[in-house]
């Protein structure tokens, strides 16, 4: 059997993560490379070759444990079995020191910027990563920031690497023409880095705060979410702030579309996809304005120092009290969103993965 072209999705998890839906997204647009997707199940029209199921984060840290020794040692003998000259990897993953060729994508390097040096992620960041990408082919990244990331952390040439820019699920996040509601939204996990606590204070700030809500979607996290709750209590506003832990996919449109605005202040991102599904979804964005979500937002968002309080504070307090804003918003994210679609990226990325195989 002769494949000269593999992508590797060992990593996919049946809880759809970012980089999961980034990679089910992407995939699809890539069959006219003919490739072999190394994948734990068939998918129609893709050869296939299969993989053991237990390679994820279903199972947790020894899931990524025994991925990270199976790509050193069964993935090359699985490249020289099928005749490759090309591995594509959705994640910054690949067999090192050996005579495989790949290509990777690069997401963000949160973890050198906010992760505990201690922390096994940081370690895989600091050890593993840099040596997969001084030795692939070539470098995709999902943004002009991450692109600029890489080469500031570990000095890799421009020329070596390419960002295109992620996009969004056009059939699930849509205008719905909802009543809106009297609520903010932040969609997310409660990492240190997305800057909750924060948040939870411009909330707090606002001077009519009683009449709103703010709803915080996103998987409970017993690292993070005991603290915002501490925080929550000694402001007094344990009535208005509501913690919804996962919300299935299918409910987001309508949880998105009826908020006053979604309020994403991270302190970094490697793109921001909340942001971009919310302005699909015309509802107003309240955003950073550092890392990558300027570079989606454009000038259809309210860019915020998301260090201060006050001024996220006072753009939810402007979004909130005029109906203009919103509007204006509205229509502008509305547009912006048209920019973005995955099959954009998916030939963006083949045109790439083209020039090496």
């Amino acid at each position: 059997m002769h494949s000269p072209f593999l992508i590797n999705l060992a990593f996919l998890s049946q809880k759809p993560t970012g980089l999961t839906t980034y990679a089910q997204n992407l995939f699809p647009h890539l069959l006219p490379l003919q490739p072999t997707l190394l994948a734990e199940k068939e998918i129609s029209q893709f050869r296939h070759y299969p993989v053991p199921i237990d390679l994820n984060s279903d199972y947790g840290a020894k899931g990524h444990l025994r991925r990270l020794i199976w790509s050193q040692f069964q993935l090359p003998q699985i490249y020289r079995r099928l005749n490759s000259n090309l591995i594509f990897s959705p994640i910054p993953e690949a067999p090192l020191f050996s005579r495989c060729r790949f290509v990777v994508t690069v997401h963000d390097l949160i973890p050198l910027r906010f992760g505990k040096k201690s922390s096994r992620l940081s370690t895989y960041f600091r050890y593993y990563v840099p040596q997969v990408l001084k030795q692939a082919q070539h470098i995709i990244t999902n943004s002009e920031s991450t692109a600029c990331e890489i080469m500031e952390f570990f000095d890799i040439p421009i020329k070596k690497i390419t960002p295109i820019l992620l996009a969004y699920d056009a059939a699930n996040f849509r205008y719905l023409n909802l009543p809106t509601e009297n609520y903010f939204l932040y969609l997310g996990r409660p990492d240190r880095h997305k800057n909750l606590d924060r948040l939870i204070a411009a909330f707090a700030s606002l001077p009519n705060r009683q009449d709103y809500q703010l709803y915080l979607a996103g998987s409970v996290d017993d690292r993070y979410t005991p603290a915002l709750k501490v925080q929550i209590a000694e402001l007094g506003i344990e009535a208005q702030v509501k913690f919804l832990d996962y919300v299935p996919y299918s409910e987001l449109p309508s949880l998105i579309n009826r908020s006053i605005a979604l309020v994403f202040p991270s302190l970094w991102e490697g793109f921001g996809l909340p942001a971009l599904e919310a302005m699909a979804c015309g509802t107003p964005v309240i955003t950073s304005n550092l890392a990558a979500l300027p570079e989606v937002t454009g000038n259809a968002a309210i860019l915020i120092d998301p260090y201060n309080v006050q001024e996220i504070s006072s753009a939810m307090q402007a979004v909130a009290n005029s109906g203009e804003i919103r509007s204006k918003l509205s229509v502008a994210g509305l547009a912006r969103a048209q920019q973005f679609s995955w099959e954009i990226t998916g030939k963006q990325t083949a045109e790439v993965l083209a020039n090496y195989i």
